[in-house]
């Protein structure tokens, strides 16, 4: 699959999973999930399998430079994009395209976060050939969606309408309406409808096909980036070109400036054991547990009328916990976080609070 090429999205900060995920050492490049393997690495492993690895791109902040080639020695210097700024994933994408398109302006590109978790490879590798060969052959904005198992804020949602032929999969649908995480009622009402799928936030699609996206529904984006960008990517000028962009660039999502918008867009569903792991609450869904309930990391923990808890803390102390039901146990070395699962949105808020009172260190 010579013209497939892969973009990573490994710039985010992943507030959510603090205070094992800082801005200094964010979730994407931690092996929380015990496996030997951080999620970066494992989405690089998922992807090389239909990628060839000199077709990688991986999107980060620049401070995340070294953290990338140390977990990934296997690509390039050049294949690292290095974002001055956090502007959310439309000038990522509009840079990785560019990026793509000086190399290969035929290229058909999946784009992914780091940071996601699948349990089914097999099946995962299988939709994304059916959703390359397609969009390789249509000017089709394709997302990934997953069917929907409780009403969630955090996702977009993806209401399908007319079926598509395939001879690989009956679930290829054009899709009818994109929303963007949705509110607690609205999200209860599309589950309900059984119209609707989480969108997984990996997209397939062609140079063109996205190219003209940017156009259409990005124009200052599309300005910036693609026509003043034409002659300036893969060269010297690079770095101080991206600089400018990103600075003179709107902060915000191709979930919402594109994919909300406009009227080819196109989602492959599938069950392969998705999630995006955002918060603590998710991992714990994800993981194994006790004969309590619990999932537990750390050796040296001793609990006792505990239940229903997540537990990630240091081996080098005894941990005791007693009396807990529904909560999450979280230390660092210099952080120990005890909240309820259910309050787990606030944990943003505890980190600004901490920033503010104690420095960006702790955050």
């Amino acid at each position: 699959m010579k013209n497939t090429y892969c973009v990573i999205m490994a710039g985010g900060v992943g507030s959510r999973f603090w205070p094992l995920s800082k801005t200094s050492m964010p979730k994407q490049f931690l092996d929380i999930l015990g496996t030997g393997r951080t999620f970066i690495q494992m989405t690089f492993d998922r992807f090389k399998k239909i990628c060839p690895i000199e077709n990688f791109m991986i999107v980060t902040n620049v401070e995340y430079r070294n953290l990338v080639r140390q977990q990934l020695p296997e690509l390039g210097e050049d294949q690292i994009l290095l974002e001055p700024l956090r502007r959310n994933t439309a000038p990522c994408i509009a840079y990785a395209t560019n990026r793509i398109k000086a190399i290969n302006p035929n290229a058909t590109i999946v784009v992914s976060p780091a940071d996601h978790l699948i349990l089914n490879v097999e099946e995962f590798l299988f939709q994304l050939k059916t959703g390359i060969e397609f969009a390789g052959k249509n000017k089709a904005l394709l997302t990934l969606g997953i069917p929907p198992s409780r009403p969630e804020t955090g996702f977009g949602y993806i209401q399908i309408e007319n079926k598509i032929e395939n001879d690989n999969t009956d679930h290829l649908y054009k899709v009818k309406t994109f929303t963007e995480k949705p509110s607690l009622e609205m999200a209860r009402i599309f589950i309900d409808s059984g119209e609707f799928y989480w969108n997984s936030g990996i997209f397939i699609w062609s140079v063109d096909a996205i190219s003209e996206a940017y156009a259409a529904y990005l124009p200052d984006m599309y300005e910036r980036f693609f026509t003043k960008g034409e002659d300036k990517y893969g060269t010297s000028s690079e770095v101080f070109f991206i600089n400018k962009a990103y600075s003179e660039c709107q902060n915000t999502s191709v979930d919402y400036a594109i994919m909300e918008k406009a009227d080819n867009v196109y989602v492959l569903c599938a069950e392969f054991g998705w999630s995006d792991v955002g918060t603590w609450g998710a991992l714990y869904a994800q993981q194994p547990k006790n004969e309590d309930n619990n999932v537990v990391q750390g050796e040296n923990v001793f609990m006792y009328d505990t239940q229903n808890s997540i537990v990630n803390v240091t081996e080098d102390k005894i941990t005791v916990l007693q009396g807990l039901d529904d909560y999450i146990v979280v230390e660092t070395d210099d952080i120990l976080l005890v909240c309820q699962k259910e309050k787990e949105q606030q944990i943003r808020h505890f980190v600004n609070d901490v920033k503010l009172q104690k420095g960006n260190k702790f955050a």
